[in-house]
């Protein structure tokens, strides 16, 4: 019984022992490099396990790229996945534009690569160009007509510029741009109608690419849309504003009116008041005469005469709104009798 304990023992210990073997000592990779004409030891390989990198992707690729023709070693591919790139990633770009005709280094396509763009992507754009559709730009023409306009943006990618150039969102920004001012700088909106590519190539020809990862190679007008009138709704809202202001204006002139108005009323009863003020003394002037035998009691009693007089013929102006020459000539009659 402990003869067959310990046979069982021995068996599961050199199981575990033998994937241990295989695992830190990957034979079988070796062997696949070996007749694949890649140079690898198999210290090299247990290095890599306790460097931790995994030997599969590093002799993998590395047979991809001798079979294609590229000469890499283990130290450079080691490298680059112990700084966070993708190793398989680059060596299919490098074979890519190694078989376009592309130049394109391991070195380029390393730093493209942990620059955090898609290396083998732009190889494929820069072989076969990439049609970039812009948003709508609208633009207002010379006449006021307002223009929306579509474009189309063919690009290639520009290996040279990967790193640190500006991607796609500059390309349509600038293009946007150049839409604009080329609809601005034109006198009507029919003159863009008639002749659009007069756009693509005022765009076209100010290097937009400059700085950027991609080579336009054209911009073509895809659809342009006739918008709103701007200049008539800025001329009506011009016109608002100016009504506003006449009549702020009038409303201005109008209070000043009142104002004067209120003053001159004050002014008459400023006047008013004294000639009450007036009136008040003429009892008192009129004893003073009666004191002093300058006026007598026949002269007082005629002047109050004309006075009633006065008074009636007032009460009957304002009685009557129009007044006849006839009437007219009966009053002079009776101020004749009288």
């Amino acid at each position: 019984m402990s003869n067959t304990y310990n046979i069982l023992i021995l068996l599961v210990g050199g199981i575990i022992f033998l994937f241990s073997f295989l695992y830190f000592i990957p034979v079988n990779l070796w062997f696949t490099a070996v007749f694949s004409s890649v140079k690898v030891s198999l210290i090299n390989l247990v290095l890599m396990r306790v460097r931790k990198v995994p030997p599969r992707v590093i002799v993998e690729s590395l047979i991809t790229a001798t079979k294609a023709g590229l000469t890499l070693t283990t130290d450079d591919l080691e490298t680059h996945y112990l700084a966070g790139g993708h190793v398989p990633s680059v060596i299919k770009a490098l074979i890519s534009a190694d078989k376009a005709n592309i130049e394109l280094t391991f070195k380029q396509a390393a730093a493209i690569d942990l620059a955090g763009r898609e290396v083998f992507e732009a190889v494929q754009i820069s072989v076969n160009p990439q049609v970039i559709n812009t948003p709508s730009v609208a633009a207002v023409a010379q006449d006021g007509i307002q223009l929306i306009a579509k474009a189309r943006v063919t690009v290639r990618a520009n290996i040279a510029q990967l790193v640190g150039g500006s991607g796609e969102e500059t390309i349509l920004a600038r293009v946007g741009e150049g839409i604009v001012t080329s609809i601005g700088s034109s006198k009507s909106h029919k003159d863009v109608l008639e002749n659009p590519d007069k756009i693509s190539k005022l765009v076209l020809g100010k290097g937009l690419d400059s700085g950027t990862a991609f080579e336009i190679l054209s911009i073509d007008i895809a659809d342009i849309d006739i918008g709103s009138n701007i200049g008539a709704k800025l001329q009506i809202d011009q016109a608002n504003a100016d009504l506003k202001v006449a009549e702020a204006k009038a409303e201005e002139r109008r209070a000043m009116a009142v104002a004067v108005e209120q003053e001159m009323k004050a002014k008459a009863q400023a006047a008013r008041a004294k000639v009450i003020e007036a009136e008040a003394e003429i009892p008192l002037a009129m004893a003073d005469a009666f004191r002093n035998g300058n006026l007598g009691i026949m002269d007082y009693y005629k002047m109050s005469n004309i006075k009633a007089d006065t008074d009636m013929r007032s009460s009957i102006a304002e009685g009557e709104p129009q007044t006849t020459g006839k009437s007219s000539s009966l009053e002079e009659n009776e101020n004749d009798e009288d």
